[in-house]
């Protein structure tokens, strides 16, 4: 099992963009055998310690494999939104693991 951890950081004002962006990309997860875990919204007072910025969101997603998790990142539908992805997003941070 492949589990990705994805911080994501927005650019300022661009929140309606990325949820454009996200009302594309999140069905097409269970497309490829994936599963959105975890959609988190922190708050600041969610941080005990931190020192890193907050993200503006927190994904957890899970793929049965590392070629089911590349099936989903090449989807044609899902680049044809990608500019949507890049006007919203000014860095991300991801994190692989496998169980």
């Amino acid at each position: 099992m492949l589990y990705i951890t994805q911080l994501i950081y927005l650019n300022e004002g661009q929140e309606a963009v990325f949820d454009q962006f996200e009302a594309v990309a999140i069905p097409l997860i269970a497309k490829y055998n994936g599963q959105l875990m975890l959609r988190l919204r922190p708050a600041a007072e969610d941080f005990i310690e931190a020192s890193i910025e907050k993200p503006y969101e927190i994904h957890l997603v899970s793929f049965p494999s590392e070629a089911d998790f590349l099936a989903f990142m090449r989807d044609e539908e899902r680049k044809r939104f990608l500019h949507l992805k890049e006007q919203a997003i000014r860095s991300g941070f991801l994190i692989k693991g496998k169980g």
